[in-house]
């Protein structure tokens, strides 16, 4: 893990070591509020790739769109989905939520409320639902190219 204070430098000495491909800019929810930083690098001549990792003090890390122009668009997305804060970005604007939205959604402390409001579809009985509730005789459609002999039981001939 790169130290935050040779984040810009370590990627810029690997762009000009030729590692000139940016891949993707990406954060990681380590928990108990730390989030490391994680770029992907690939070297076209070389037919390499690198990443590079480095833990946001705070909840800031140095930009790296002076370096890696694509990164700009990462950068706005992980500051609006963890809360980070990339120095020096040129255009720190909101990218995906909308106005007004309260918290950082892809932060492991974030609530599910969904998950509180919604029954979660597979919390019911074995026996509320499946074979023993479709009438009988009627079997269970299959997914296109499989056989029709597959899924059936050898005591009754139906699917099961």
């Amino acid at each position: 893990m790169l130290p935050v204070d040779r984040w810009v430098e370590t990627v810029e000495r690997a762009v000009t070591d030729g590692f000139d491909f940016f891949d993707f800019l990406s954060v990681v929810d380590e928990g108990e509020g730390r989030l490391s930083v994680v770029v992907h690098l690939w070297s076209l001549r070389g037919r390499g790739h690198l990443f590079l990792r480095t833990e946001a003090d705070g909840l800031q890390v140095p930009s790296l769109a002076g370096v890696l122009p694509g990164a700009g668009w990462h950068e706005r997305e992980a500051a609006e989905m963890f809360g980070l804060e990339f120095l020096g970005a040129p255009d720190p604007r909101p990218l995906l939520l909308p106005d007004g939205f309260d918290g950082h959604p892809l932060r492991k402390d974030f609530p599910l409320a969904a998950r509180g409001v919604v029954e979660w579809p597979g919390a019911h009985e074995p026996t509320e639902h499946g074979p023993a509730s479709r009438p009988p005789g009627r079997r269970r459609p299959a997914a296109a190219g499989v056989p029709d002999w597959a899924g059936q039981t050898e005591e009754d001939g139906t699917h099961g």
